[in-house]
């Protein structure tokens, strides 16, 4: 996947706010939000005002409203529209759900997301073109996306079918509102029992393929993410994390700025021995981890948001992956003959 691509804001949807001139004339704010807004259409803009994104004076108002003189006028809005040059292709994709409005999936470690450089075909936006006929946009190569996760990251996913889905959804991951855990790997001993990692992330200045944490603010976007210790193996904790933030990277980041760096983390530098013993055997029993997860050791593992039409909660949990699984079933083998020992 290019480097690029994938260091890339994962949220797919743009913020912006007008203040009405004194001397505007009553007019219906999506008429008012065309005259501001490039390549945004109308339906667009009904849409988000029925997923109840258009906002005046902080309320949610529908189309028809007209605006007056120093209103303030707020709007999230997927991206505009590009030119698609996606092809379709016909990818298994594991299904958690499926209606008219959105679907949820399973993706596995390895899948790129969205087509890229060096990336064109067998992705997941691939496979979901062919399943779906006229996705809604978000921008160019990325019909249906509301978020993303890394290549190698596995877990799920939603998708919007329509433009209100697409709409809703967006609103949702930006207010903050879903419900998004993770299990990772880490390397080290973590001593809470449960914690808050704060600092803004932005791109390294030192290594650009890297997300980099910055805890005075002075570059980067704000960053949250909670965890709970699960399973502690020695020299490598188990950890659930509750992201309240979506920042590309998040995890790997934070926690690598922390002192525990996700297992298997190549980028991060997690591929290395970096906690434990000086013996040969030790290391090559690591090794026979690395080779069991051939990648980071970072699953998403529960998705939960309000579905755009229901109004109702939704929650869909997805099993953790093989690969994590046998790597986790050799280190609790390893710390109880440590043990025993």
């Amino acid at each position: 996947m290019s480097t690029e691509e994938e260091l890339e804001n994962e949220e797919l949807y743009e913020h912006f706010r007008y203040v009405a001139h004194v001397g505007q004339e009553p007019l219906r704010v999506d008429k008012f939000l065309m005259n501001f807004i490039e390549n945004a259409t109308r339906n667009k803009i009904q849409q988000a005002a029925k997923a109840g994104n258009v906002l005046v004076n902080e309320n949610p108002v529908k189309s028809n409203y007209k605006v007056k003189p120093n209103d303030v006028v707020r709007v999230v809005l997927t991206h505009p529209p590009k030119e698609n040059l996606v092809l379709p292709e016909e990818i298994p994709l594991d299904i958690l759900y499926e209606d008219d409005e959105l679907m949820v999936v399973n993706k596995p470690a390895g899948m790129v997301v969205h087509p890229g450089h060096g990336n064109q075909t067998g992705t997941l936006v691939n496979g979901l073109i062919h399943h779906i006929e006229n996705l809604p946009n978000n921008s160019n190569e990325r019909p249906g996306l509301v978020h993303r996760i890394d290549k190698d990251t596995s877990g799920i996913l939603v998708v919007a079918k329509t433009e209100f889905a697409m709409a809703h959804l967006s609103k949702q991951f930006f207010d903050r509102t879903t419900e998004r855990l993770y299990y990772a790997l880490v390397w080290g001993n973590i001593e809470e029992e449960s914690g808050t990692i704060q600092g803004h992330i932005g791109r390294s200045l030192k290594n650009r393929l890297q997300m980099s944490v910055f805890p005075d603010g002075e570059f980067g976007k704000h960053a949250v993410t909670h965890f709970k210790v699960l399973e502690r193996f020695s020299y490598v904790t188990l950890v659930e994390c509750k992201l309240e933030t979506g920042r590309t990277h998040q995890i790997r980041a934070h926690f690598k700025y922390i002192g525990h760096t996700l297992f298997n983390d190549e980028r991060y530098g997690g591929d290395a021995v970096l906690k434990g013993t000086t013996f040969t055997k030790y290391k090559q029993f690591v090794e026979n981890c690395f080779k069991v997860l051939p990648r980071q050791a970072l699953h998403a593992k529960t998705l939960g948001f309000t579905h755009p039409k229901t109004g109702k909660f939704m929650q869909f949990n997805s099993e953790i992956p093989e690969d994590i699984q046998h790597c986790l079933e050799k280190w609790r083998t390893y710390t109880v003959n440590q043990k025993e020992g």
